[in-house]
């Protein structure tokens, strides 16, 4: 293994756009050097697998990250290298392990984790963009992109802790942006140091450096770097004589008046936050497409208020300064008032309407009365699609993977080779959900992490034959859905993101690449759930 020393904290690229990889913040340059024993070298290959093209920078937790290949792969990954190895990077493999678990579009993918005698490091998504740090240096985000930044980390902080994890060290040096506008969080802690209430607060932390460039948390400094001093240092938050932060709206003009108050609201210690998940329904129903920008306008927040109807905003059993509320509130009584003044205006031959005319009647069709309630979608038929092989012995055991028993899987064969031995261009599993439906997502539970996969939909039902999977798959390809993201590592994928207005009835999991294990490159498909009405 080379010896000779790698990059020093001196050679850390100054100025351009430098991809961020969650290493959490840069090492100022007062910090301590990393340790040089043993480090690595471009061209280098870890593990046999990963080999590392670039060094990015040092971070200030004592970490080297590199930009890398995955040789086996041929993807672009993110190599995060600890000195020494054993106990001292014993919190980076476990909380690598720990968010391996959890697949979702806003949490960077983990790969792999390996200990090594002299040191340890963890192979994650590469992620092509920067830091919200990064980003807010050249000036704080306009409302819009502030809310769908924090809807995003909140989304991702859901996934974490319906698992019972805490993700424990959310800043902006954890929140990236791809350059497609994909939000991400990264770098995730399992030392027990954190809550998943304290995740949330954080949330309220992100929107407020978005908003104004300036971090309220002076009394919790991001790690490794205190809040005004160093290289790699966040502005304080602009605060009174007694310590109290001033709002974003008095940092700043257009900062509408809710969004102001649902980040005060988290940073306030005085009020309970909401569960994640219920955060990031609201923070979701804020999170207008940012050309449309709605809210920006004087009229914002009422138009908001009026979109909600009857509909009570989740946020409001959890308390606090939530005005859109009371100004939907405001709306309906003068909603009511309106109508009972045009009635006796129309004079004394019909009395007044006492029923507000929006009411559905009880013949209105069942559509127009509420939405049809989420639910787990019947499947009328599957079965396995294989379009290049000539055997077709991997065709059974479809069933298994809608028996409700994880038990239970349908297996392909073992290959020499991630891609199916170079052999097959993919395998999948298709169904037919009897007729069309609404998809709200799909989740498939594998054998093993590691593995890539599309899914996809189609109008033909052509033969199970070879021919007619070929048919099959060369009409669905045209159609991906779902969150467009080609790989997901963990043994849980989950594709979300569907077209609400559309309908499905036939979709193709489709299997790119295998996980090994100690035999070769296989999986098994132990359930695939469709969800929607």
């Amino acid at each position: 293994m080379p010896s000779s020393a790698g990059p020093s904290i001196d050679t850390i690229t100054e100025g351009g756009r430098v991809t961020q990889v969650g290493e959490g913040q840069e090492a100022e340059e007062s910090a301590p050097p990393v340790m040089t024993f043993g480090a690595p070298t471009a061209g280098e290959i870890l593990a046999e697998r990963y080999e590392l093209v670039e060094h990015i920078n040092n971070d200030s937790a004592g970490r080297l990250v590199w930009r890398g290949v995955d040789v086996v792969l041929r993807r672009p990954v993110a190599v995060v290298l600890r000195y020494p190895g054993g106990d001292s990077a014993t919190e980076m493999l476990q909380a690598a392990v720990a968010a391996s678990r959890v697949i979702h579009p806003n949490l960077v993918g983990v790969y792999d984790a390996i200990d090594e005698a002299e040191r340890a490091y963890v192979v994650r998504e590469w992620v092509d963009g920067q830091s919200l740090r990064e980003m807010v240096a050249d000036g704080p985000l306009d409302p819009g992109r502030a809310t769908a930044i924090g809807n995003a980390a909140a989304s991702a902080l859901a996934a974490v802790h319906a698992t019972g994890m805490v993700h424990g060290n959310m800043h902006p040096g954890t929140v990236m942006i791809s350059q497609e506008g994909r939000v991400v969080l990264a770098d995730a802690r399992t030392d027990g140091a954190d809550s998943q209430e304290n995740d949330v607060r954080a949330v309220g932390g992100i929107l407020y450096f978005a908003l104004t460039g300036h971090w309220p948390h002076a009394e919790a400094p991001l790690r490794g770097a205190t809040a005004g001093h160093g290289r790699a240092a966040i502005p304080d938050a602009v605060r009174d004589a007694s310590g109290a932060i001033a709002a974003p709206r008095q940092v700043r003009a257009g900062v509408p008046a809710y969004l102001d108050d649902l980040t005060m609201d988290l940073l306030d210690a005085g009020i309970a936050p909401p569960p994640s998940d219920v955060l990031a329904a609201e923070l979701g129903r804020l999170d207008i497409p940012i050309e449309e920008e709605p809210y920006l306008e004087p009229a914002g927040p009422l138009r908001f208020a009026a979109e909600t109807g009857d509909e009570p905003s989740p946020l409001a059993s959890v308390g606090g300064r939530k005005v859109a509320i009371g100004i939907a509130g405001l709306l309906a009584v003068a909603l009511v008032g309106l109508l009972i003044g045009i009635s006796a205006l129309g004079g004394d031959d019909e009395p007044p309407q006492t029923e507000p005319v929006a009411r559905p009647s009880s013949s209105a069709p069942a559509s127009e009365v509420a939405p049809a309630a989420t639910r787990k979608l019947s499947v009328s038929e599957v079965r396995i699609i294989d379009p290049d092989s000539k055997l077709r012995d991997e065709l059974g055991g479809a069933e298994k993977v809608i028996d409700g028993d994880r038990d239970n899987a349908w297996d392909t064969d073992t290959y020499t080779q991630s891609n199916f031995g170079n052999r097959k261009s993919g395998m999948g599993v298709w169904i037919d959900l009897g007729e069309e439906r609404t998809v709200k997502s799909v989740q498939v539970s594998l054998s093993a992490t590691g593995a890539s996969a599309q899914l996809f939909t189609g109008k033909t039902d052509p033969p199970s034959t070879s021919a007619g999977d070929k048919l099959l798959f060369t009409s669905y390809q045209k159609n991906p859905v779902g969150q467009p993201f080609e790989e997901h590592d963990g043994t849980t994928m989950t594709f979300n993101g569907f077209d609400a207005d559309a309908k499905y009835r036939f979709l193709l999991f489709w299997l790119t690449a295998l996980p090994s294990n100690d035999r070769g490159y296989q999986v098994g498909v132990q359930e695939i759930t469709v969800q929607g009405s």
